[in-house]
C-alpha cells in the first residue's frame, strides 16, 4: 500500500470517528430535551391535579358544614326523644316515646 493510499484511510477512519461523535451528540442531545419535556409534562400534569383539588376543597367544606348542620339537629331530636323515654313513667308512656 503506498503512502497516499494509507494517509487516504487514516483520513476516512478519521472522517468516519468524527461523524459518529458528531452522531452521538445528536442523539445526546435529542436526549436530553426529550427527557427535559417529559419532566415539565409530568409537573404540568401534578399542577393540574393540585388545582383541581384546589377547586374542590370549598364544595367539600360547604357539604361537610351542611351534614354538620343535619346531624345536629338529628341529635338533638334524638336526644330529646331519649330523655322523653327516660323521663316515663309507666309501659304504655314509654312505648308512645321509644
Amino acid at each position: 500500500m503506498s503512502a497516499l493510499g494509507a494517509s487516504i484511510l487514516v483520513l476516512g477512519v478519521l472522517a468516519l470517528g468524527a461523524l459518529a461523535q458528531v452522531g452521538f451528540g445528536i442523539a445526546l442531545y435529542n436526549g436530553l430535551v426529550r427527557a427535559r419535556t417529559m419532566a415539565e409534562e409530568g409537573w404540568s400534569g401534578i399542577e393540574v391535579q393540585l388545582q383541581r383539588r384546589a377547586d374542590l376543597v370549598p364544595n367539600l367544606v360547604e357539604t361537610v358544614k351542611a351534614h354538620a348542620a343535619h346531624e345536629k339537629g338529628l341529635f338533638e331530636e334524638i336526644a330529646a326523644r331519649r330523655s322523653a323515654a327516660i323521663a316515663a313513667r309507666d309501659k304504655g308512656a314509654r312505648a308512645e316515646a321509644e
